[in-house]
């Protein structure tokens, strides 16, 4: 039996395959300013980043401010890439339908989007009123607040809980607030995450087993 009674799940990278896209849209939008970037760069410094964070960094290598409707453009033209390539993270459906405890998601985008992309790929009615953004609290991560939001509002310690995660940033919001963290680490490619999280696993299939055995 599982010592933990609640897994808090990360929305991009954990439950959607969206890291890439997003990342994809944002290496077109900034390199049409200048910035001349690959998915690679985006993939280590913006992965699991507030997105005024990769903007400010956009901002730095072009050396000029952003145009004013970047944010509302970047959106738009993510959201229509979502639409079209997004896909659940593989097994992910075969975990939530497993899943014995209380679960739900918090994420640090906003809430239209986590919602999108959880009705994209069919795993929104997993998260009906289990659904917490970043943008509702005005706290990003590496700043635990919501985490402890998503606990407090479940029920639950962050001693009782355990969040799912695959960006350092994430692992370093949950840590820092009292949560074991499991890093799932599929798309590690800077192997951050061994370092610093509770336990790692690389398949999603893997983290019920991973579950009762903590």
């Amino acid at each position: 039996m599982s010592k933990y009674k609640c897994v808090i799940f990360d929305c991009d990278g954990v439950l959607v395959d969206s890291e890439v896209i997003g990342n994809g849209v944002m290496v077109e939008m900034a390199n049409e300013l200048g910035a001349q970037i690959d998915l690679s760069y985006a993939m280590t410094h913006f992965k699991g980043s507030f997105l005024y964070s990769c903007m400010t960094r956009i901002e730095s290598l072009i050396g000029q401010p952003l145009p004013s409707t970047f944010e509302k453009d970047y959106r738009q033209r993510s959201y229509e890439a979502f639409r079209t390539q997004i896909k659940p993270v593989k097994d992910v459906e075969q975990v939530l339908n497993s899943l014995r405890l209380p679960f739900c998601v918090a994420s640090s985008g906003p809430v239209e989007k986590i919602k999108l992309n959880l009705s994209l790929t069919g795993l929104m009615d997993h998260f009906e009123k289990k659904v917490f953004s970043c943008y509702d609290i005005q706290k990003w991560k590496p700043d635990p607040a919501i985490f402890l939001w998503a606990a407090e509002t479940m029920g639950f310690t962050p001693e009782e809980c355990v969040v799912i995660e695959d960006s350092i940033s994430g692992v370093n919001a949950a840590l820092s607030g009292g949560f074991d963290v499991f890093g799932f680490t599929a798309h590690d490619h800077n192997e951050e995450l061994k370092e610093t999280s509770t336990r790692t696993f690389n398949a999603m299939d893997q983290l019920i087993d991973l579950l009762h055995e903590s």
